[in-house]
């Protein structure tokens, strides 16, 4: 599709930022890190643990600047753009430490400015701005919006929709959906009726017993001020994609909402804060994925190469950061490693790169530095030898919530459990086709239940020396790969 005059504005904005942007990093080195994953992935956690480890000088062995001691000082610092929410941190930090709840799910764009202040390897003291820009991983599923018609959008949609195991969940907006003329008068109640189901439909979708992951328009769940406005009151017509609307027609209306929904909430997200990241990171709640089948597992594939091809990504030098900035790493990272053995993290990495596969090899013929790491921001749990019968299971131990329930038992959320989750197959390729077991022994899979129970965060033990530190699995990897180049 050939850029329109709009394009070209758009263009010219994003050069003039970049400019700016280049202007104040020049005298100040900064590195803007784009924090983002899919429902329940778990943003909040990962980035309050961060912020909480740099800060308090946590343990992070594999974080080369702060292992060898070369951070002399890490410190938060005001808020730099007056026009964003600041994230929460120290209520979050309460909720995990003094409550041992999970703090609320991200549902907006938020920042933080971490300041700190380290010695190069020659012995020159520096400092380093981390701005940290936690938002929806729903909203990067839109921008591919942008390079598509309302048409195109649609069929796209009604296709997805028609298949397993989504047809189930859209029965009742298909059924309203039939009953609808596009090429009739606009009508608003029919409009608002359709937009409801379709709303209600990727709500289904995004369910726990479906963990679907491709469901933009990604504000219709987490609308915010927007709730009710004409921006979010559109739906999919059963239309040609290559149709045209005419004027006064219910198709025009969706066609005039879904273009106000790309000016209004899409090109303000991509201008104002994605295009200006240096860095990201995707986390992935692969877990819920995997319980949910073979379905889920390529759902999310197909989101994950989405959300991908939306980063303007390569090597990044003078020149893009004057024009055209460029984000140069990217990690995905599996989340809640800590509901899983050790013994099964690498296999859990391998299904996380085999879901990641395609689109990396594209982003790294660009420059770009892609990693996968599987990881748990917070460790809520501990591992333990569990005898079942005459074998030692290797088993994990941790309070479940409260009102968790696996297989009709309630917990109460005070006394620990252990739990064997079993073995993630050897063979990546086993979940995707929906053979779980393949590659398990008769006695390894007759022993395996797979459940992964949500646990509490863990209960801290002080040291004597303030708050203490908050467990986890491989965070210092992931920010070894983030920014350790940037401390040198």
């Amino acid at each position: 599709m050939a850029p329109g005059f709009s394009d070209i504005i758009e263009e010219a904005r994003l050069s003039a930022r970049a400019l700016l942007d280049y202007g104040e990093s020049f005298f100040n080195p900064t590195v803007r890190l784009g924090v983002t994953g899919l429902s329940r992935a778990g943003k909040t956690v990962f980035i309050t643990a961060l912020i909480h480890g740099l800060t308090r000088g946590g343990r992070f062995p594999v974080f080369e600047a702060l292992a060898t001691g070369r951070i002399a000082r890490a410190q938060l610092a005001p808020q730099p753009d007056d026009a964003v929410p600041r994230f929460d941190y120290e209520n979050h930090l309460r909720t995990l430490i003094e409550h041992r709840c999970w703090p609320n799910s991200t549902v907006d764009i938020s920042e933080l400015r971490l300041v700190i202040d380290y010695q190069r390897h020659n012995g020159a003291d520096r400092t380093l701005t981390l701005d940290i820009v936690d938002y929806p991983g729903e909203w990067l599923l839109d921008l591919p919006l942008l390079n598509k018609s309302y048409e195109q959008w649609s069929a796209e949609s009604l296709a997805l929709s028609r298949a397993a195991p989504r047809a189930p969940l859209a029965a009742a907006w298909h059924a309203e959906l039939a009953n609808l003329k596009a090429e009739g008068k606009e009508d608003e109640q029919a409009t608002l009726a359709s937009a409801k189901l379709f709303t209600d439909y990727l709500r289904a979708c995004r369910d726990e017993r479906f963990a679907m992951s491709l469901l933009p328009p990604g504000r219709f769940l987490m609308p915010g001020n927007l709730k009710g406005s004409p921006a979010l009151t559109f739906a999919p017509l059963d239309v040609p994609a290559d149709g045209t609307a005419a004027d006064g027609s219910l198709w025009a209306m969706m066609v005039r909402r879904y273009e106000a929904y790309k000016d209004v909430v899409v090109r303000p997200f991509f201008r104002d804060h994605f295009a200006r990241l240096d860095r990201q990171i995707v986390l992935i709640d692969a877990l819920a994925a995997f319980n949910s089948g073979a379905e889920a597992l390529h759902d999310l594939e197909a989101a994950l190469a989405g959300i991908l091809d939306c980063f303007r990504v390569g090597r990044s030098t003078i020149l893009s950061a004057l024009f055209r900035p460029r984000i140069d790493r990217i990690l995905f990272a599996a989340t809640k490693a800590d509901h899983l053995h050790h013994l099964s993290h690498d296999r859990l990495e391998a299904v996380l790169r085999r879901a990641v596969t395609g689109a990396v090899e594209r982003a790294e013929a660009t420059g770009a530095a892609i990693d996968v790491v599987a990881l748990a921001a917070v460790r809520a749990t501990r591992e333990a030898q569990v005898q079942r019968g005459r074998d030692k299971l290797p088993s994990i131990l941790g309070t479940p919530v409260p009102g968790e329930n696996a297989g009709g038992e309630i917990f109460d959320g005070k006394t620990e459990v252990a739990t064997f989750p079993g073995d993630l197959p050897a063979d990546p390729e086993a979940l995707f086709n929906g053979e779980p077991f393949r590659g398990l022994s008769s006695t390894e899979a007759d022993k395996a239940d797979y459940r992964f129970l949500r646990f509490r965060p863990p209960q801290l033990e002080h040291d004597g020396s303030g708050e203490p530190a908050l467990p986890h699995i491989r965070l210092d990897r992931a920010l070894q790969f983030l920014i350790g180049d940037r401390l040198q």
